[in-house]
């Protein structure tokens, strides 16, 4: 079929009122288990690499990887660029073959944000790209937020329509709760559904979450089973996940779920198989773990079957 845009893919999402998976990827394993698994489901598809990817295996071989992967397929598959910050990774990602970037300007004042947004979304609208932006800040691991600050760093909704309008993007992240990384929080994990829901009013748009990743239990019990070292890690519940869409998310953001069932799908071999040095051995149950995490997201997202021609 081809890559398509991340809008086609996102409009359909916004319009019949469900989600559609964007899964991280920077290695074969991870690209065709996130594939296999949107094939086997009929569902549209969205893999992405943040710039660290770019920098680890070359934009090159990411693109050509993807591009390959979909001409094989039936289904939709946009690949986007995720937390685009450096300018010349993002203009790199339009004109390589990248149907969707992410101008990630939301630690910038409002205006600058503004101003640099708008600039991506005619450089990319000139080639056919979408554009998702952000706007609030999505804490990560690294932030301790006391409860009285949180409003802070969470979209304002008035500031969001404005900024849909004047900038003209495909798609916007909201901050509205959710953090980055496996160590997300150190209660349990609160989003702000009536922001979301307002924010989905006032703008229209796709709305996408970030730092959704479930961390279940099962799939750090097997890493930490086989010698991983996880202590405290925790995710936002897959119930969270499923109101946030039916208040307005069509794009789910999954990193983390991906990179620890890989974890415990490589330990594992290598502690059950310690004479085994084919790469393809090792590599494989890494494949296979991705492809189930992605399966099971796909179903909780309500995407299964809409990829259908």
């Amino acid at each position: 079929m081809g890559l398509v845009s991340l809008s086609e893919v996102l409009e359909k999402a916004n319009a019949n009122g469900y989600a559609v998976g964007a899964f991280n990827f920077s290695n074969l394993e991870f690209l065709t288990g996130i594939i296999e698994a949107a094939v086997e489901l009929e569902s549209p598809i969205i893999v992405q690499t943040t710039e660290g990817a770019v920098n680890y295996a070359g934009m090159g071989l990411l693109i050509a990887m993807t591009k390959t992967a979909a001409s094989s397929v039936k289904i939709p598959v946009a690949l986007h660029l995720d937390h685009g910050k450096d300018m010349d990774v993002i203009t790199a990602a339009i004109k390589s073959g990248y149907t969707g970037v992410m101008i990630d300007a939301s630690d910038k004042p409002f205006s600058e944000n503004l101003s640099i947004t708008r600039r991506v979304v005619e450089q990319a609208h000139a080639r056919g790209v979408s554009v998702e932006a952000e706007l609030g800040r999505l804490m990560g691991q690294e932030d301790h937020i006391d409860v009285s600050e949180r409003d802070a760093y969470l979209v304002d909704p008035d500031e969001a329509e404005k900024f849909a309008r004047e900038t003209g993007i495909d798609a916007l992240a909201p901050a509205v709760g959710t953090a980055h990384g496996a160590f997300k929080y150190k209660g349990e994990a609160c989003i702000d559904f009536e922001r979301i829901t307002r924010v989905k009013t006032d703008c229209g748009l796709p709305l996408v979450l970030h730092g959704a990743s479930g961390v279940s239990e099962w799939i750090v019990a097997k890493a930490v089973r086989y010698g991983a070292d996880l202590p405290g890690v925790k995710g936002v519940p897959d119930e969270l996940v499923s109101r946030a869409i039916k208040a307005g998310v069509n794009k789910v953001n999954v990193d983390t779920d991906l990179r620890l069932a890989g974890l415990g799908a490589l330990r594992q071999v290598l502690a059950e198989k310690p004479a085994e040095f084919d790469p393809r051995k090792l590599l494989g149950p890494v494949k296979s773990a991705v492809k189930e995490v992605v399966s099971q997201k796909i179903n909780l997202f309500g995407s299964a079957g809409k990829g259908r021609t």
